[in-house]
């Protein structure tokens, strides 16, 4: 059960504008409820309640919900997303995907060919964002809410930020105010001085942490330190394939219990897009049939 909005994350969004097939975009709430009924159309039921742990026994896996009732199947697909720390600033949560955005992707980069992009972050991730940016904007600046970028960022990032003329560094700084009628035109600044600058702006994409739904799945599933379910080869480079207990390697998105796949934002390394997620999710049901047929095959 989705604890915000039906779709999680994108659910919440109140324009999804790089979704194919919607030129002029749609509302996260619109595209959660379109998916919902082809899912129906389809055959699948929903059940509402949340999932409070998984075990496997045999072949069989067993998802326990809060209600007290078990689910069992051969396999099962985790797609419990992730909740971004969110910018508490007037007029951010009306823009959000209509400029403004939480994580970055490569493939997000190219779009912003000649526009003034802002980055919100003093860790990597916001680093190795405001980089790729540079590629293409006009202009990328790095929003960072301390007085350096010495401590939570790795040095070999802050010598390329400081080399890179395309982007500037505004430490101190917050956003309290995104501007703009359907589409973001400016930002609200304010810096450690309380002065408050008003700015031109094409896109703001805040890197500033996020927390996996993986919590019930802890000691279950094997994760990285924050929480990022690992599957595939990055089981093998974590050393989580030690207890591996059947005779073959993890499959794509399969995580260290064999037939439990992950796909979407709660996995370690997803783009954490709602086109990536969809498209995470078809490879997952893929994976699915490919592992009944092995399981078969064995049995």
């Amino acid at each position: 059960m989705e604890s915000e909005a039906l779709g999680g994350q994108a659910g919440t969004s109140s324009l999804i504008r790089n979704y194919l097939g919607f030129p002029s975009g749609l509302s996260g709430r619109n595209l959660a409820h379109r998916a919902s009924q082809q899912a129906l159309l389809f055959g699948a039921q929903f059940v509402y309640d949340s999932a409070v742990g998984l075990s496997r026994s045999g072949q069989d896996l067993t998802v326990a919900l809060a209600g007290g009732s078990r689910a069992v199947a051969r396999a099962v697909v985790l797609a419990t997303g992730a909740k971004y720390r969110t910018l508490e600033a007037r007029g951010i949560h009306e823009l959000l995907g209509a400029g403004v955005f939480y994580g970055a992707a490569a493939s997000e980069a190219p779009a912003m060919a000649g526009r003034r992009v802002y980055v919100i972050g003093g860790g990597n991730s916001a680093g190795q964002a405001a980089i790729h940016f540079a590629r293409y904007a006009a202009r990328v600046t790095l929003v960072v809410r301390g007085t350096s970028l010495k401590e939570p960022m790795s040095s070999y990032l802050i010598t390329e930020i400081n080399a890179n003329e395309i982007i500037d560094v505004r430490f101190e700084t917050r956003v309290v105010a995104a501007h703009g009628t359907g589409q973001l035109d400016q930002l609200t600044l304010r810096d450690g001085q309380s002065r408050t600058v008003q700015v031109p702006a094409d896109a703001l994409f805040a890197l500033i942490g996020a927390q996996p739904h993986t919590e019930w799945l802890r000691g279950t599933v094997a994760c990285d330190h924050h929480g990022f379910v690992l599957t595939g080869s990055d089981l093998s480079a974590s050393d989580e394939t030690a207890s591996w207990p059947i005779n073959r390697g993890p499959l794509l998105l399969e995580t260290n219990i064999p037939g439990a796949f992950a796909a979407g934002d709660l996995r370690q390394g997803s783009i954490k897009r709602v086109a990536s997620a969809v498209g995470e999710g078809a490879i997952a049901i893929h994976l699915v049939h490919q592992y009944l047929r092995l399981a078969g095959s064995a049995d």
